[in-house]
């Protein structure tokens, strides 16, 4: 069983570290993803993951006061739609622009609602 979980932790932390770079990965959900999973099936990739210098930070602020930073939410709205725009410009079909834009209302409210952090450091 922690076989697994190290496994799927792995795939969930490639794909948080591919969604800093492709907007309509949400990076946040695929690295608690992985943090879960790692602290069921090994604690020296649990104690990495925390420790890791970009995505530890966002991933320890989560787990101790269950915040996000402003930045990192208003970047990837910022990033998520001009990609999406792009993609259905290229496509034109209507069922994927359909997709591509519940997609995109889907993961915008779920980055709005997730509470952010002050620039003291606490929620607010």
């Amino acid at each position: 069983m922690k076989l697994l979980f190290n496994v799927v932790g792995t795939l969930a932390l490639l794909l948080a570290i591919l969604g800093i770079f492709l907007p309509l990965l949400p990076t946040t959900p695929f690295l608690l993803l992985a943090s879960a999973c790692y602290l069921r099936g090994s604690e020296r990739m649990h104690t990495w993951l925390l420790q890791a210098p970009v995505l530890g930070k966002v991933l320890s602020d989560y787990q101790q006061h269950r915040v996000v930073p402003r930045r990192a939410k208003v970047t990837a709205i910022l990033l998520l739609w001009p990609s999406l725009a792009f993609s259905i410009y290229q496509v034109q079909k209507w069922p994927v622009t359909i997709i591509l834009i519940a997609i995109g209302v889907i993961v915008t409210i779920f980055l709005i609602r997730l509470p952010s952090e002050q620039s003291n450091g606490r929620p607010d």
